[in-house]
């Protein structure tokens, strides 16, 4: 596999790395942020008759291994959704069951839980809880409006589309908004390699992220921040 890029950015006072591979790495502890992994996917559809490949655990797992090899985190947490529905944790065929087992072995791993996954248990390893405090920062799934601390989630699967040389491109990016207390709420991207997306300026979105000052669309590229305003407050 091709080694990520990667591009700092300060949030709520921290100083985080956010991946191309849609992860977001914090050097203080030594954690890696992943949000909606959505593991098993393809298998919930295969329930109703509409056959999808199913490889989709193992392209998100092997992509998370990278994850965690490339920023040498030893601690991971999924900021829910982890698996499509809560009884994933069944299905997975044997080589993704040890695939996750084994990455669940080498780190301190946390599963948040999601709307999609709300039961699930862990069952290749790690711990399952509602949502977390981490140094500071509040680890959810969604973001809650009027939140006040500052928060890390995911939930929305934020895209933005570009024009690049004439073309529109749609990238997978994280969402950051800003207040004057310096707080900050950020929505992660969604991992999982059979995930779609919602426009990253969405009202949802919007609404999701206040009260703040502003909000923006951010995504690394060649070792660089690339920051897309979306809506900026009153004057």
């Amino acid at each position: 596999m091709v080694p990520l890029s990667f591009a700092p950015i300060s949030f709520a006072g921290e100083e985080l790395i956010l991946l191309e591979g849609r992860a977001v790495y914090w050097p203080r502890e030594k954690a890696l942020l992943v949000a909606d992994l959505h593991l098993e996917k393809a298998s919930w559809y295969a329930k109703s008759g509409q056959m999808l490949p199913p490889y989709d655990s193992r392209e998100t797992l092997e992509r998370l291994a990278l994850a965690i090899r490339e920023t040498g985190a030893t601690r991971v947490f999924t900021l829910g959704d982890n698996f499509h529905d809560s009884a994933g944790t069944q299905r997975l065929e044997p080589h993704a069951a040890g695939m996750l087992d084994a990455l669940t072995r080498a780190v301190d791993w946390v599963w948040i839980t999601g709307n999609h996954d709300s039961q699930m248990e862990a069952n290749s390893g790690g711990t399952v809880v509602d949502e977390i405090m981490l140094g500071g920062l509040l680890l959810r799934h969604q973001a809650k409006p009027g939140e006040l601390l500052p928060e890390l989630s995911g939930h929305y699967h934020p895209r933005l589309k570009v024009t690049v040389r004439g073309r529109n491109i749609r990238r997978a990016c994280a969402v950051v908004s800003s207040d004057q207390t310096g707080s900050g709420r950020m929505i992660l991207p969604a991992f999982g390699a059979l995930t779609g997306g919602m426009d990253a300026g969405d009202p949802a979105i919007l609404k999701a992220m206040q009260p703040s000052d502003q909000i923006d669309a951010v995504l690394p590229a060649k070792g660089k921040l690339l920051q897309f305003p979306l809506w900026r407050g009153a004057a």
